[in-house]
């Protein structure tokens, strides 16, 4: 099997964005994704830099949303794949992670809390679709699956 760290390819957008982002905010991000389907943007942020790209009472986030009119969430990078899938899921509460291989997929099986698996999950998806994408991106995981 390849390497598990993924090249992330950015778009003229996301090049772009992530100069506006770096500028304002002062922390350096790693990827940004744009989920044109619910009008976000997916910053990855350097490990580290969350509290800088948040900012003093959300203030640097939210010069960022003002600046590009999109709703921005941010995912602190981690070189570990199961900290990264951590991460993505941030606020839940991740209890377990377990990274396998199986016909050659790398999955990440997910353990949250019951009452916590609709925020996991997020409406239509949402939440599960963005921690996919970005451990795809990122660390060549092929699924994420909640149990």
């Amino acid at each position: 099997m390849g390497s598990s760290k993924s090249e992330v390819k950015l778009s003229t957008d996301g090049i772009r964005y992530i100069a506006l982002f770096e500028n304002l905010t002062g922390a350096r991000a790693r990827d940004c994704y744009e989920d044109s389907e619910n009008n976000r943007l997916l910053f990855v942020v350097k490990n580290g830099d969350m509290g800088l790209a948040i900012g003093k009472g959300g203030d640097n986030i939210n010069r960022v949303k003002k600046a590009i009119g999109k709703h921005i969430e941010i995912i602190e990078h981690s070189d570990d794949p199961a900290e990264f899938v951590k991460n993505a899921f941030h606020p839940v509460l991740v209890k377990n992670i377990n990274i396998s291989v199986s016909d050659g997929k790398r999955i990440a099986y997910v353990e949250v809390p019951t009452k916590e698996k609709g925020l996991a999950i997020g409406r239509d998806g949402k939440n599960i679709e963005k921690v996919k994408k970005l451990s795809l991106r990122h660390h060549n995981i092929n699924d994420v699956i909640i149990q």
